[in-house]
């Protein structure tokens, strides 16, 4: 992941680790819900500072003390707004990479021989559903040049080009803006759809 710029947390310190760490960009997809992006996405940042390093190691992560790591994640400022859930889930995450991958998270995607591989290894992974796993390899492939061969069709809308409806595509401040009202017209909506079923 070298000469990547990533402007997901909108912090050049969180970014840079974002860029340059495959699990660090993967904790931080896990991180995004219920929380604003850049909140979510400087979340591994958080959590190295507060672990000593400058990177994540799955390893270390799986094997640390869970109430310990609930804890660490808990400080003010919290990482996410379930502080406690999430990092289960982190810790899951990194166990799962452990046991199937070795602990190197990059290694979920390098020898993906298609897009629907690929989605088929992160729906795979403790935390990813359908949407996220489509996401993050929206993000993948156009932030992180991982492009196996339909990689975009396998990604559905968000991998759509010119587009601005996800982490995938960010790249600053507006188009971020952008994501943001993409997100809430699509909120809006699934209000109007709700309240026109219930009536």
């Amino acid at each position: 992941m070298d000469d990547i710029t990533i402007r997901l947390a909108q912090q050049p310190e969180a970014d840079a680790l974002l860029a340059r760490s495959p699990l660090a960009a993967l904790t931080g997809m896990l991180l995004d819900q219920q929380v604003p992006m850049e909140w979510a996405f400087s979340g591994p940042w958080t959590i190295a500072r507060r672990l000593g390093t400058d990177d994540l190691d799955a390893h270390a992560i799986a094997a640390h003390d869970p109430e310990a790591f609930a804890a660490l994640l808990s400080q003010k400022p919290a990482v996410h707004r379930y502080p406690g859930s999430m990092a289960k889930r982190i810790q899951q995450l990194c166990a799962y990479l452990v046991e199937h991958y070795d602990g190197d998270a990059a290694a979920v995607w390098a020898d993906a021989s298609s897009g629907a591989e690929l989605l088929a290894r992160l729906k795979a992974l403790p935390g990813f559903g359908e949407q996220k796993a489509q996401i993050f390899l929206a993000l993948l492939g156009k932030r992180f040049g991982v492009r196996p061969l339909g990689w975009r069709e396998a990604a559905g809308g968000y991998g759509l080009p010119g587009v601005h409806r996800s982490a995938a595509d960010i790249t600053g401040p507006e188009s971020l803006a952008k994501v943001r009202e993409y997100k809430q017209a699509q909120k809006a909506a699934a209000k109007r759809s709700a309240s026109a079923d219930g009536a």
